[in-house]
């Protein structure tokens, strides 16, 4: 009895502590690695030994599965978002030819249908190999950050943006070792590579009148990083967890190109270039507890927290343009909390649930149309069934919801004075809502 209400204290005081945090966390980080962890919010990520997904989670984890296992599943994400309270701006000294004079401002007209983000399904794979009761190897394939826009094309904030996407696929090799009973370490390399998109509408005055230009930048590179564990077992009941996850610095380069029908009638065409964009994804640490408080109930505790502040600006420069694009972004540091649980409901049936607080690295007055987000709350349920020893089904379920926000985007284009062309300031302000629904299955077999 005492030794019960000792599990019960530890375990509220932990998610008191987790509730009652304030910070900030987000951006275009991923979470879906692992549906086993998703039914539970990712709580106990670093600290819940479940199956190979602990190669992402705490590769120190590897060493205590009892055997050889993979894991693959993958999750699909369906956001909405709505967008209310808009208005658009272009200013420039060529309206005033236009207008005669009257004035250097004009409205600027779109729609704003939402739901911008496409459906994605989010894969994933993972292989865990005990060799010895100390000693594990694993590997795995995975998405740490991506992001993607695509609004309509008459979206009234175009000048900001229209299109936006980063993908980034992760290769991981990892190992364990595991001292005794209490201590274990975990080390893993990972093989990154990134790809991304930007496009753009971007005002221009010609000979011929005022257009704007189809603006697109696209970009890949590779680079290297890796990830570090530890798990301290102090009791059998009780799993501390800790992970840290460096930084990646990627060097994009690709092309540009700017085009539009105005272009063309003037004999100019499609104007092209280099391009290139130092990316820097964030370095992250993930600490959870695991305390199980009967054979059949365990509860999570999880906080992750991600040096967001890498992240200053989109900076894309050309081999004959000095700046393409350049977009301020102002990232803070940010932490995110989680708590859940796990009941054994039979031999073959676990059910799980779990909630997060996941808030934004964004600034009020640099957030924009690119990744329009804020404050995250996160509510999600799940299940494992083991039909037999060697083989689990996962599935889980997940709502998300933020925080309304407001877009206050203000661009300014300039030209080199020597060329005659005006510059043009483009604005765009809008309210944003946005939820999201994630619907994951992975399954795990046991040699």
């Amino acid at each position: 009895m005492h030794n019960k209400f000792n599990k019960l204290t530890l375990a509220t005081a932990v998610a008191a502590i987790t509730m009652a945090s304030q910070a900030h966390a987000g951006g275009y980080q991923i979470n879906e690695q692992s549906v086993s962890g998703q039914g539970y919010s990712h709580a106990g990520r670093s600290s819940n030994i479940n199956d190979a997904t602990i190669v992402f989670g705490n590769p120190a984890g590897m060493s205590f599965l009892d055997r050889a296992q993979v894991t693959a599943g993958g999750t699909y994400l369906s956001v909405n978002s709505d967008i209310s309270n808009v208005s658009a701006s272009q200013s420039s000294p060529a309206f005033l030819q236009e207008t005669g004079g009257a004035t250097d401002t004009l409205q600027v007209e779109g729609t704003n249908d939402g739901d911008m983000v496409p459906g994605t399904l989010i894969p994933f794979a993972f292989y865990a190999h005990p060799v010895n009761e100390q000693l594990a190897f694993g590997f795995g394939v995975y998405a740490p950050f991506g992001s993607k826009t695509d609004y309509e094309d008459g979206f009234q904030g175009r000048n900001q943006g229209n299109y936006t996407e980063v993908k980034v696929m992760t290769a991981q090799p990892t190992v364990s070792y595991r001292f005794n009973d209490q201590w274990s370490v975990g080390a893993g390399l990972t093989y990154n590579r990134v790809e991304g998109e930007l496009h753009r509408q971007v005002p221009t005055a010609t000979p011929a009148g005022i257009t704007e230009v189809d603006s697109r930048v696209e970009g890949d590179d590779e680079a290297w990083g890796y990830n570090l564990g530890v798990i301290y077992q102090p009791a059998p009941e009780t799993t501390f967890g800790l992970t840290y996850r460096s930084k990646v610095d990627f060097n994009l380069e690709g092309s540009f190109s700017g085009s539009s029908p105005l272009l063309d009638q003037i004999g100019i065409g499609t104007v092209t270039d280099t391009a290139a964009l130092d990316l820097t994804t964030p370095e992250t640490v993930n600490f959870s507890l695991t305390q199980q408080m009967s054979d059949n109930l365990k509860l999570m505790f999880g906080a992750s927290w991600a040096r967001w502040s890498r992240f200053d600006q989109i900076l894309v420069t050309g081999s004959e343009r000095p700046v393409i694009t350049d977009e301020q972004q102002n990232y803070s540091n940010a932490w995110a909390f989680s708590t859940g649980g796990e009941y054994q409901l039979t031999p073959t049936l676990a059910l799980r649930a779990g909630v997060a607080l996941d808030f934004t690295p964004t600034q009020d007055d640099t957030r924009s149309v690119r990744i329009p987000s804020d404050d995250r709350r996160i509510f999600s349920i799940g299940a494992g069934w083991s039909p037999m020893p060697d083989l689990t089904l996962d599935v889980a379920y997940t709502y998300l919801t933020e925080r309304s926000t407001q877009v206050e985007q203000t661009k300014t284009d300039p030209r080199e004075p020597q060329s005659g062309v005006p510059s043009f300031t483009s604005s765009y302000s809008a309210d944003y809502k946005n939820e999201a629904h994630g619907i994951g299955a992975q399954l795990t077999y046991r040699f």
